[in-house]
């Protein structure tokens, strides 16, 4: 009797909770041959009980992102308990990682078939960790199509309020990890300061993602994180990265293509505890850069796979734009963010107001509409190129909405703007390390010169000030003024002339660019000819990997870089490598007479000195 009252319970629900997982309406809502048809599943799964609890698990904690005023986005992933995995050595106990679709796994591997019963969860979102205050409250379902993954919209929130959140079984007490988030402040809202963590480039093999919790979750020294891409990488080992050294050997271990092979990556990098951890205390404001794809990835193509017959034939048997929809697909289903736009499945770019003390505008110069990019054996054709005025980083819908983002931050009165992108925004001489013939790296926006032209038109044209580049990518850490070279006078000793400031950062666990066992002597001396071959560049380092935090206030910007000690073991040490401030209204980095104090850890500071004090702070004892 009581199976059948469930049953009945749950019949009567089932089309408005499978809807109510924003997994199974993202990333083709509006185009069900495109994505998951919820009446099929429906069907399938039709007459049958939902998984009891003992037969499930939260897999991979839980984890909320995209933060609006009144609501968030909430994520968790509730699998069956059987093992999916041939090889589960990576992680402890039974704890089960993975249950894909078949269709999408490799055809050597045997994967068990579709769920023929859905999973039921409830979940709470409370403004006391006791979750007894609750707000917002719901149902949902997850299965196999979409991986097992549940993401909800909490709503009916109150602006720039710590929330704790839960989600367990229904009927059971099988439950998640308690999670804690923070919406943002109303657009109009006065707000004194907020803190921002800033990450890029977490490669598995490389090394332990000891910067996520590092170590902001121990400092609690910011609201929000924001990640700007190559969140995984999806090389087999030894092709970038040899996790034998750590224990870290990416699954499935071939470089991936398969929808079964993107979501398994992304199971697996999840599995990392510092990932988890900041997951599971901040909300995250994400975009991808290239390997959440394929590197060097660009509109119709990447570095070793491009939408030709050859390179079907003879690059994995799948077109590049089934391998970007497989990645997409998958990165949609893990990562706590909002669909923005239904009709437009690969579009990423989105803008977030900070009260009225700042606005985030995160860009996609990687994947939406990017004109061909330095592919390695094209540099030649694409330095020719680097300045047509037709080339674009992000199409030109993408562009105007950019250029419109700008104009209106400033007509709201928003007092700073940070623009999120993957790669570096600043001209880069680096013929140190390319050589003389082609000294711009051509996969940055020194490959899309006219698209940056536009971009200091837009801001000089509208004389929209306190603007503040942040990218990742390089796997290093640079600080400039942003300069439109050429163009306008700048004075490198006083930042006239400067209409921002980039603070670009170094990559949590990718190795440097100068290669992963550089020394440091050698790398500072590197970064010696960078800034004097750079008028803007006033900071560059390329030893460390780490991360650094915005600090913003009405008055000022303050960037604190960290680097770790090392990512070959999990620990909960790092070093303040420099801090950096830009003054409302300067422009430019604040001079006393040079930028950071005149002294930094390592790299090379222009006008300044290197004091390698290598004094460690232990982030679990704040010592």
């Amino acid at each position: 009797m009581l199976q059948l009252l469930i049953l009945i319970t749950w019949a009567g629900g089932a089309a408005a909770s499978y809807a109510n997982n924003l997994n199974y309406r993202s990333p083709s809502f509006n185009h069900p041959s495109l994505g998951v048809a919820i009446h099929k599943v429906n069907k399938r799964h039709a007459g049958n009980v939902p998984r009891q609890a003992v037969q499930l698990n939260f897999t991979h904690g839980t984890a909320s992102g995209d933060p609006y005023p009144h609501s968030v986005i909430l994520w968790t992933r509730v699998s069956p308990t059987s093992d999916d995995v041939k090889d589960n050595s990576t992680v402890s106990g039974n704890v089960p990682l993975f249950n894909p679709v078949p269709i999408y796994g490799h055809e050597n591997e045997k994967l068990p078939p579709p769920s023929t019963s859905p999973v039921c969860v409830q979940w709470k979102i409370a403004e006391d960790k006791a979750l007894a205050k609750v707000a917002d409250s719901g149902t949902a379902y997850t299965s196999s199509d979409v991986d097992y993954t549940l993401k909800v919209e909490a709503s009916k929130l109150k602006p720039y309020t710590t929330y704790y959140y839960q989600f367990n079984v229904c009927n059971s007490d099988l439950k998640s990890p308690v999670g804690r988030t923070k919406t943002t402040p109303a657009p109009e809202d006065k707000l004194a300061k907020v803190g921002l963590a800033v990450y890029s480039c977490s490669n598995y093999p490389f090394g332990f993602f000891n910067a996520y919790q590092g170590n902001p979750v121990r400092k609690d020294s910011v609201d929000y994180v924001l990640h700007l891409g190559d969140y995984i990488y999806e090389y087999k080992n030894g092709d970038y990265g040899w996790g034998n050294s750590y224990g870290r050997i990416p699954q499935p271990d071939r470089e991936i293509y398969t929808l079964y092979d993107y979501r398994r990556r992304l199971a697996q990098y999840r599995t990392d505890l510092d990932l988890l951890l900041s997951h599971n205390q901040y909300a995250w404001i994400t975009v991808w850069d290239d390997h959440e794809v394929a590197d060097n990835s660009y509109r119709d193509g990447s570095s070793e796979l491009n939408n030709t017959e050859a390179s079907f034939i003879g690059d994995g048997g799948v077109s590049f734009d089934q391998r970007k929809m497989n990645a997409v697909r998958a990165y949609f289903e893990w990562m706590p963010i909002r669909q923005v736009e239904m009709d437009d499945n690969l579009r990423i770019w989105r803008s977030f107001s900070i009260g009225s003390l700042l606005d985030i505008i995160m860009l996609d110069t990687r994947q939406y509409d990017r004109s061909i990019t330095d592919l390695y054996w094209n540099t030649d054709y694409v330095h020719s190129i680097s300045n047509d005025a037709g080339r674009s980083l992000m199409g030109s819908r993408q562009e105007n909405w950019f250029y419109s983002q700008l104009i209106g931050s400033k007509k709201r009165g928003a007092a700073w703007r940070v623009i999120g992108s993957q790669i570096v925004f600043s001209r880069l001489n680096e013929s140190v390390a390319y050589g003389n013939a082609n000294p711009l790296n051509y996969d940055s926006w020194d490959g899309y010169q006219a698209n940056r032209n536009r971009t200091f038109k837009t801001l000089f044209d509208n004389n929209i000030g306190n603007n503040i580049v942040i990218s990742g990518d390089s796997h290093a850490n640079w600080v400039s003024d942003l300069v439109w070279l050429d163009h306008n006078a700048y004075d490198p000793a006083s930042g006239k002339g400067s209409i921002g400031v980039e603070f670009a950062g170094t990559a949590v666990s990718s190795p440097s660019p100068y290669g992963q066992n550089i020394t440091i002597a050698k790398a500072n001396n590197a970064s010696s000819f960078l800034v004097n071959e750079n008028r803007e560049l006033q900071w560059s380092e390329i030893f460390y990997r780490g991360y650094f935090e915005l600090q913003i206030s009405l008055h000022s910007v303050n960037a604190s870089y960290f680097g770790l000690t090392t990512t070959k073991t999990r620990n909960p040490f790092e070093l303040s490598l420099a801090n950096f401030t830009v003054l409302d209204g300067a422009n430019a980095l604040y001079r006393n007479p040079v930028p950071a104090g005149g002294v930094v850890e390592n790299g090379y500071l222009k006008g300044g000195k290197v004091v390698q004090t290598n004094r460690t702070n232990d982030t679990t004892t704040g010592k």
